[in-house]
């Protein structure tokens, strides 16, 4: 059995994020084949292109824990119909300077939570256009939009709903089968 490294981003910087919880949650969901590893963004300095020529070591290190990952998941919150600054932060690290796109290729998925009942929808449309300019391979099989009530999921990540968990952990076992899928026909490059 293949064992597939997924790099996770929780795109609010917020100690108590509902989107952590949702990340918790998902990590205990996932089948084995997963193994998840937030890769934080809390730490990133504003992007401008004059680091473009000498990247600040945090900033080596976020591409770096892209590179050793089979894949993406992004677990966002919407922020005024669009993703966090922060996130969109570490996206232009991540893809740049031009020629070093970390997104190129590398499989990802998109979810997320919020009180209101539309989820993130808005957030993800956009989210979902960046990464497709990025180049990376999106999971669009299934998508989820999570109105987030208090007590769905635990501080220990335990979903207390059940038909929200069997969502979830589907939502989990398509990730898997869609990695699988992109890295047969795009392996990555030793």
């Amino acid at each position: 059995m293949a064992t597939y490294k997924i790099g996770y981003f929780v795109g609010s910087l917020s100690s108590t994020s509902i989107n952590r919880l949702l990340a918790k949650a998902l990590v205990r969901l996932a089948p084995p084949e997963l193994e998840l590893i937030e890769i934080p963004i809390r730490d990133l300095p504003l992007y401008s292109q004059d680091y473009d020529a000498d990247y600040p070591p945090v900033a080596r290190a976020f591409k770096q824990a892209i590179a050793d990952v089979d894949g993406l998941l992004f677990v966002t919150p919407e922020f005024n119909r669009s993703i966090p600054g922060g996130l969109k932060n570490a996206i232009d690290w991540a893809s740049r300077p031009w020629g070093q796109n970390s997104f190129a290729r590398k499989p990802s998925g998109v979810i997320g939570a919020s009180p209101g009942a539309i989820g993130t929808a808005v957030a993800q449309q956009s989210l979902r256009g960046v990464l497709c300019f990025c180049n990376s391979p999106l999971m669009n099989t299934i998508e989820a939009y999570i109105q987030f009530k208090p007590g769905l999921i635990t501080e220990d990540g335990q979903v207390t709903d059940d038909s929200t968990a069997e969502f979830l952990r589907n939502y989990m076992k398509e990730l898997h089968a869609f990695i699988v899928r992109v890295l047969t026909v795009l392996p990555r490059n030793g």
